[in-house]
């Protein structure tokens, strides 16, 4: 998927200025990428060879190898993380809300 594709796609799901994004939204539009762009690409077994053993090392291996992407690829990637990461803390503060209205439902 190259750039100009990926801002369709963006503005197709969530209107010309992400007027339209909420968590919800978000969450099932990234899971969806995950499963129809990357997902098709991976076939047969799946070998997991991972050399990272704490969360942390598996973050600095992500943005090292990022680096080493081509530009656009980098920025779309860039981009999702933290339009997933972002969303992710604005749900976390919705439920603060609610909690505080509602209290704890567990």
């Amino acid at each position: 998927m190259d750039l100009l594709e990926f801002k369709r796609l963006l503005k197709d799901e969530f209107g010309e200025n992400l007027n339209h994004a909420t968590p919800e939204n978000v969450r099932h539009f990234l899971d969806n990428m995950q499963f129809n762009v990357l997902g098709p690409e991976l076939k047969g077994r799946i070998v997991l060879e991972e050399h990272a053993s704490t969360y942390e090392e598996i973050v600095k291996d992500f943005f090292s190898k990022v680096l080493d992407l081509p530009k656009e690829e980098a920025l779309m990637m860039l981009w999702l993380l933290s339009f997933d990461l972002v969303f992710s803390a604005i749900e976390l503060q919705q439920a603060d809300k609610f909690r505080s209205l509602f209290g704890d439902f567990e």
